[in-house]
């Protein structure tokens, strides 16, 4: 029978990072105040460097970490919602920069759940037989959507992509996926495209900026994040003690502290590194991933578990032995 596994990851970032002391220059907040509702304390932020850069920086990581070289890869997924164009994707572009051959490259938009919907995928391909190696990547350059005098959401957003090589596998390594959605038809968490014009008109088209309504989002992330653990415990015949670890989206550390309350997982087993980086969307679960293995908390042979939620609303998780 055959399965997916990871086979390497890597993440890369923007140069510029931005304090919460930075932030304080440009809108009314402060460090304790970021710190106390959000865990943040600072992000990288683009301002010169590309969705497609940074993802082309993280899949020459991942690659390199993995067992394949680049001929090897049969197909690229790019989650993202800032692309740097409507079209074309940016695994159109990175396809060439990587020097790909005409193999099958498209993105997907599913929010702060993109990642978990790219490897959901890519391990449904691979346990189809069409493919045997495919890159998935989380790029991200959401502060290009971030309303700089909105404190309440100007604090939360970072840049960065991580990425993934995803192979075949002898033995089970993705063992479950779980993805789904929720239609957010009120708009709590939202950015509108540019408006439809009147052809007589032929107004400038103007980009809307990232509008949250915090308290909804907490609502569903605090139901959904701790209900998808227990599904794939249960799913699985498994017990919470059987999870190594658990690499959540990087979107608020209460959510995060709540979901370890409610399932009954200790913080010291919950990855957190929302400090250094914010919320970077699609690519919060893959950055945290390879960061949660280069420094050793994953290892070879660990089981663990990672879930996400974002704008749709959408959510997604896996459950998965390195």
């Amino acid at each position: 029978m055959k399965y997916s596994k990871i086979n390497g990851t890597g993440h890369a970032v923007p140069r510029q990072i931005y304090t919460n002391d930075d932030l304080a220059k440009i809108v009314d907040t402060n460090d304790e105040w970021i710190v106390s509702r959000t865990g943040i304390k600072q992000r990288h932020i683009s301002t010169d460097e590309t969705t497609t850069d940074l993802a082309y920086n993280a899949a020459l990581k991942a690659i390199e970490a993995s067992s394949v070289t680049l001929n090897d890869i049969e197909m690229v997924i790019v989650a993202t919602v800032t692309p740097d164009h409507a079209f074309p994707g940016v695994s159109n572009l990175l396809q060439k920069r990587l020097g790909l051959d005409e193999i099958p490259t498209f993105d997907i938009n599913a929010a702060c759940s993109g990642f978990i919907y790219a490897l959901n995928i890519a391990d449904k391909m691979i346990l189809s037989s069409a493919y045997n190696h495919i890159l998935i990547i989380g790029a991200e350059t959401l502060t290009r959507l971030t309303d700089w005098s909105d404190r309440n959401t100007c604090v939360l957003f970072g840049d960065g992509a991580g990425a993934m090589v995803i192979s075949k596998s002898e033995t089970p390594g993705i063992k479950d996926i779980i993805v789904g959605s929720r239609s957010d038809d009120e708009g709590h968490l939202i950015c509108d495209s540019p408006a439809l014009k009147n052809p007589y008109e032929n107004k400038i088209s103007q980009q809307d900026h990232i509008h949250m309504n915090g308290r909804e989002v907490f609502k569903f992330a605090t139901r959904v994040m701790p209900s998808t653990i227990v599904n794939l415990l249960e799913r699985n015949n498994m017990h919470k003690d059987d999870i190594d670890y658990v690499v959540a989206h990087q979107a608020n550390k209460r959510i995060i502290e709540k979901a370890s309350k409610d399932v009954g997982i200790p913080m010291d087993k919950m990855y957190v590194n929302i400090q250094n980086y914010g919320n970077t969307s699609a690519a919060s679960v893959p950055i945290a991933i390879d960061e949660a293995i280069r420094k050793g908390k994953l290892k070879p042979g660990d089981t663990f578990v990672t879930v996400a939620f974002g704008g749709g609303f959408t959510y997604g998780g896996a459950l998965i032995k390195l």
